[in-house]
């Protein structure tokens, strides 16, 4: 294998903490499209794997690996009064205001990584904008060379379209880049592009889950410059 050059991350579950993020959202978007009301908003909550009351997804909802446009088409029977665009509308206002958890310190991590000589990116299917928003908000934006949302123009995850974008914009190729995600969708991604794939377990799925589409497995990305170092 070539030597890495390049980390392409997935953004929630692996750059911040999946639960800290995403069941405030949740629960903020759930309330805001039903007016309020707490009854109605647990009906809808589940159709996408969301339990109001524990603020809790299960492990299969579509949130933690789809894109924002297939929560909307899962949601869009729940409120046949709002188009489609308007109801993805609201669903990426209600995530540029989520409360971002960092998964670990993120700017000594980056600073590290970058000071390897490493280009950086970020794959998300998430849409670009709140995506833009939370590493702003963070501080880190500017430590990526490539930011893509579900919506960039390159697809979302599984498939590898967001990571052959990141390798065409940095001139890398993919099996001098690793994909870092803590789902499914972003290994399969990874290894559909060729390139190296680390797990992390700052999400909801488990390490069994994970292992077998994966080189390594990582309680989280703090622990990625001591894993690069093996490969040394």
């Amino acid at each position: 294998m070539s030597a890495v050059k390049g980390i392409i991350f997935d953004k929630d579950g692996t750059l911040f903490d999946f639960a800290a993020t995403w069941e405030a959202w949740a629960e903020a978007f759930l309330l805001r499209a039903c007016n309020g009301d707490r009854t109605r908003a647990t009906q809808v909550g589940a159709v996408i794997g969301f339990d109001l009351q524990s603020r809790s997804f299960s492990r299969d909802s579509i949130v933690i690996a789809g894109t924002a446009g297939e929560v909307a088409t899962a949601l869009a029977p729940q409120f046949p009064e709002m188009t489609k665009p308007a109801l993805l509308a609201m669903l990426n206002e209600e995530a540029e205001k989520a409360p971002q958890a960092e998964a670990v310190p993120l700017v000594p991590l980056l600073t590290a990584l970058r000071d390897r000589g490493l280009r950086l990116g970020v794959a998300t299917n998430d849409a670009h904008a709140p995506a833009l928003a939370h590493l702003t908000g963070a501080g880190v934006a500017s430590y990526f060379d490539f930011i893509a949302g579900f919506d960039s123009g390159h697809g979302g995850k599984p498939a590898p379209g967001q990571l052959l974008a990141f390798c065409a914009a940095t001139g890398l190729h993919p099996q001098a880049v690793v994909m870092v995600g803590d789902s499914t969708h972003d290994l399969h991604a990874g290894r559909a592009a060729g390139m190296r794939t680390v797990a992390v377990l700052t999400g909801l799925a488990e390490a069994e889950t994970l292992a077998s589409f994966a080189d390594v497995v990582l309680a989280d990305i703090g622990q990625l410059p001591d894993w690069l170092d093996t490969l040394a």
